[in-house]
């Protein structure tokens, strides 16, 4: 006889098509959101990286400074090295547009050595037609060509030209010929577009000048920020970026590009990573949701593997029976996630950027393309979860014995086994290991153990339920009217079907109740850091964006000495490079009051004392949780930072929470860092008013009194912290929505286990119409039941939630970001997603009622006479 096996899949599938569609949809939602962030990701970096070998070049390596720079008398000396074939200086500086608030980077080369080693750093002109060139020719003095025409070659030489690459030109919405302001301190500088970029990625905005123009109208003289190098053949660069380090002034580093591609991956792998495991939580509990589907399914039509067990099919083909069908949900559901995963990627690198809301690709507008090699692994992953999730009620199925299974009131015997001694032993296993997992240490900076410290716990929480269900339903108090006796006795006596459903409610709530734990809390945390980092009343900053803006001491003096300013405290920020294979350190120069550094700073630590500097005494520093944990730092310890070209001692006077530098954040007393690098400039001041005296007032005077005080962008501390907010949230976009996703597989997962549940039960409602109970009252049975399950399990849910968020907060938080935060519970949130569930719970059991009942009393219990 030949195997029914298609058809029975298929004519199940067309009698259960709400869950047979849940089921592909919660397999999809995983496989969506995780291949979506994927390629977001995969896209973004690798533009990124493409762009920053494109402005490479057939470099070798690349010696690279400080943000502030480095003495150019470093480019003799090693443009004169005999491994050297060829080297080509150049100065970089993110130059703020004015009327924008995005910086754009321009770079400074020498267009006769860069031609030899980054020849894509080389502009070309503008050309248009023959007379237009012939008039050029003849008069071209190298400066100030008519719009319209095309000017010589002299023009990669005019201090007043610049080239553009074709992403910044669409930017700007400029074209050859046409004026680009840019800021320089406070004042404008206005730049003739005199061709384009030949090759500089499809996607980044970046400008090239001459580098004597750059150095002169940027106000960065005597100073280079890079050093491309080509090496003669047969010269190793690995060897000898080893070999040429201790001749290099402190902070500056030689980069090879594999350095490079480590650098720029480092900016966003421990958000990609998060990002990832998330999108693989919702496939985790989309997987869970198959479970229960299956294991009601199992349920539900235990009399018909009995008669095919009857009948002479195999336990194996009973088996591949419930398998093949969840291998079949798993992949349409895989398919239908890649083509959605597909289409959401390109809608948010065509809409939202590829920075995914982080903030690490900014620039950066790269275009989705298909990679089979992550879509062939997301489909696998989701089929495996489908299939996964269908494995243990399809050896439940195969197991039964076909004889008791044919006969009514079995279904609760599968369930029963739940509750052995042994599940019980594997959830206390799996929780022991998981917390066990969640003292280890990261592994190759990211929180691995953490991740699996989550699913242990998981794990063992969904194994503890049927016993948990058991006890709690047991001891509940009975009551004296029939319906609510007849609810208590089913659950008490009958726990197995609704265990089984707990298994979603569980996870999925769970997982919504760590999730929002932990974003409320860092949320509330990053709110109360602004309020002790934001004192003064009002705020002014040279740029919203960039390094080319900045406050002379003229300026400072100005600001200072306005009417109505009774104190102004200036911060300078830069950054400094400790390790070349590490994204910068962000060096901040301000006062601080070494009795009281509190005051300015949320120190982790108490700080050091005495800290009042003796002579010869290294001055102090203060570091923050991720320069400490990057860079094995601690209070009291004597480092060496690279400052103006030397190694400064400095020692170590505390530790201080930063939650806006992932890699890292070092500040030094602003009288210290003038006197040791001669540095006057700042970038940001913290304003004191005179009482009675409005902000509004005071910006007033301020841009009238401070030349240039136009371009000076003001913010109260209330606007500030809104910002920031806002920032927060956009980075915490894609938690939202995934969270949103959860959310909706597990309201999803309720109606699907009542409504199996019901209609299992039919013979138990035929019994009961029997004797004398209405529909209506049956209905209200079922709704108490959901009710009673849901919030079980969402009181599960929320402990079990309670113990991930702990993982989250302080494991997989500070070992992916370097942040800590305490716990802050969003009690209104959580009480609006549990009653959500709660009363989905109890109108899916309402409604499932009718379903259940439709067939005749009659007819429902015949099986058992």
């Amino acid at each position: 006889m030949r195997w029914p096996g298609a058809a029975l899949i298929a004519g199940e599938m067309r009698g259960h098509p709400l869950r047979t569609l849940i089921g592909i949809l919660a397999i999809a939602a995983g496989v969506a959101m995780g291949y979506a962030v994927q390629l977001i990701n995969r896209a973004a970096a690798g533009e990124l990286s493409a762009t920053v070998n494109a402005l490479m070049g057939n470099a070798d390596i690349e010696l690279r400074g400080p943000r502030a720079g480095f003495d150019e008398a470093l480019y003799p000396r090693i443009a004169r090295l005999p491994e050297v074939a060829a080297a080509s200086p150049v100065v970089e500086v993110d130059a703020r547009v004015v009327g924008r608030d995005a910086s754009l980077k321009l770079l400074g080369v020498d267009v006769f050595r860069a031609g030899y080693v980054t020849p894509n750093l080389v502009g070309r002109l503008a050309q248009t037609d023959r007379a237009d060139r012939t008039k050029g020719m003849n008069v071209a003095t190298g400066t100030n060509v008519t719009k319209g025409t095309t000017g010589t070659r002299l023009d990669l030489l005019d201090p007043d030209t610049v080239f553009l690459s074709p992403a910044a030109l669409t930017w700007l919405a400029l074209k050859p010929g046409d004026s680009l302001t840019v800021q320089v301190g406070l004042a404008p500088v206005t730049l003739r577009i005199a061709g384009v970029l030949p090759a500089s990625g499809d996607a980044v905005r970046v400008g090239v000048m001459d580098i004597g123009a750059a150095q002169w109208r940027l106000q960065r003289l005597g100073t280079l920020h890079r050093i491309d190098l080509k090496l003669k053949p047969g010269v190793d660069a690995e060897a000898f970026a080893r070999s040429i380090a201790p001749r290099l002034p402190a902070g500056v580093a030689a980069v090879t590009p594999g350095d490079n591609a480590h650098r720029t991956s480092m900016l966003s792998r421990a958000y990609r990573a998060n990002l990832d495991v998330l999108a693989l939580v919702a496939l985790f509990t989309g997987a869970f949701l198959v479970f229960t589907m299956q294991a009601l399914a199992v349920l539900r039509r235990r009399a018909q593997f009995a008669l095919l067990r009857a009948i002479g099919v195999t336990q194996r083909g009973v088996l591949w029976l419930v398998v093949s069908e969840g291998a079949i949900l798993g992949v349409l559901g895989a398919a239908t996630g890649l083509a959605i995963g597909f289409a959401l990627a390109a809608a948010v690198l065509r809409y939202g950027g590829g920075d995914l809301g982080g903030g690490y690709f900014e620039g950066v507008q790269p275009r989705v393309h298909f990679d089979a090699m992550p879509a062939a692994v997301f489909f696998a992953l989701g089929v495996a979860a489908s299939v996964l999730g269908s494995l243990a009620p399809a050896l439940e199925a195969a197991r039964a014995r076909p004889a008791r299974a044919l006969k009514a009131g079995d279904e609760e015997a599968p369930a029963a086994r739940l509750r052995t001694r042994r599940t019980v032993t594997a959830a206390l296993v799996a929780i022991g290991a998981g917390l066990v997992a969640a003292l280890l240490p990261p592994v190759a900076g990211l929180p691995i153990f953490g991740y699996l410290a989550i699913a242990l716990l998981l794990l063992g929480g969904v194994l503890a339920m049927p016993a948990v269900a058991r006890a709690v339903f047991a001891v509940l108090p009975r009551s004296n009217h029939a319906l609510p006796q007849l609810v208590l006795a089913q659950l008490a006596n009958a726990p197995g079907r609704a265990t089984i459903g707990l298994a979603g409610i569980v996870t999925s709530f769970s997982l919504m109740t760590a999730m929002a734990i932990m974003v409320s809390s860092f949320r509330v945390a990053v709110d109360d850091w602004l309020q002790l980092l934001l004192p003064a009343p009002l705020y002014l900053r040279a740029s919203p964006g960039g390094d080319s803006a900045f406050l002379s001491s003229a300026d400072q003096a100005a600001i200072a000495a306005t009417p109505g300013v009774t104190r102004a405290e200036f911060l300078r920020v830069t950054q400094i490079s400790l390790d070349a294979r590490l994204p910068p350190v962000s060096l901040l120069a301000r006062p601080i009051d070494p009795r009281n550094p509190g005051a300015r700073l949320p120190l982790t630590t108490a700080p050091l004392v005495p800290l009042v500097a003796r002579a010869g005494d290294s001055p102090p520093v203060w570091i923050s949780e991720a320069a400490a944990d990057l860079y094995g730092m601690h209070p009291g310890q004597r480092i060496t930072l690279p400052l103006a070209g030397q190694r400064v001692p400095f020692t170590v006077a505390g530790i201080w929470r930063d939650y806006a530098r992932q890699f890292g954040a070092i500040v030094i007393d602003a009288s210290d860092y003038r006197r040791l690098t001669g540095d006057t400039r700042v970038t940001d001041a913290a304003l004191w008013l005179a009482p009675g005296v409005a902000p509004a007032q005071a910006i007033a005077r301020l841009r009238a009194s401070v030349p240039g005080g136009r371009h000076l962008e003001f913010a109260q501390p209330g606007e500030i912290r809104a910002a920031s907010l806002r920032i927060f949230d956009r980075s915490f976009a894609v938690t939202y929505l995934l969270e949103a996703v959860a959310v909706i597989i597990g309201l999803f997962g309720v109606g699907a286990s009542f409504g199996a549940q019901a209609l299992a039960r039919t013979r138990e409602f035929g019994m009961l119409r029997h004797i004398g109970v209405m529909r209506r009252q049956i209905a209200v049975m079922l709704a108490m039941e959901g009710a009673l399950v849901a919030l079980l399990g969402v009181l599960a849910g929320l402990t079990l939630g309670l113990s991930l968020a702990m993982v989250l907060v302080h494991v997989v938080n500070p070992q992916s970001f370097h942040w800590t935060m305490s716990v802050h519970m969003p009690w209104g949130l959580l009480a609006a997603l549990a009653s959500a569930v709660v009363v989905a719970a109890a109108l899916t059991a309402l409604l499932s009622s009718r379903a259940a009942m439709s067939v005749d009393a009659v007819r429902a219990v015949r099986d058992d006479w």
